[in-house]
């Protein structure tokens, strides 16, 4: 059974960074390519990044040059590192596979920009 893990958010003031982890079982990682998601309030999920097995990248223009995906094959974990943070990149952030997302979502990890 697939089991996404996400981790890492906080209430970061704007300017500010994070790193978010996702653990991932069930599937067979190294083949697979891996995205972050993220819903903010009020609004659909939407995608922000993803990562092949290539380690080849892409990002949604909102986020282009702030954010960087990477990937541990060995943990089967990839990772979100946030940067420059805007009050509207507040939302829960969800990694799934890409960019057809399976079925099921971990419970995401919530990343709050305020000052």
């Amino acid at each position: 059974q697939v089991q996404l893990v996400e981790s890492g958010g906080g209430l970061v003031q704007p300017g500010g960074s994070l790193t978010l982890s996702c653990a991932v079982s069930g599937i067979v990682f190294r083949f697979n390519t891996m995205g972050w998601y993220r819903q903010a309030p009020g609004k659909q999920r939407e995608w922000v990044a993803h990562i092949d097995e290539n380690w080849t990248t892409n990002y949604a223009d909102s986020v282009k040059g702030r954010f960087t995906i990477s990937r541990d094959n060995l943990k089967n974990t990839i990772y979100l590192r946030v940067t420059s943070l805007k009050p509207e990149d507040t939302a829960v952030y969800y990694c799934n596979t890409a960019p057809a997302p399976l079925s099921r979502w971990g419970q995401g990890t919530q990343v709050t920009v305020s000052s």
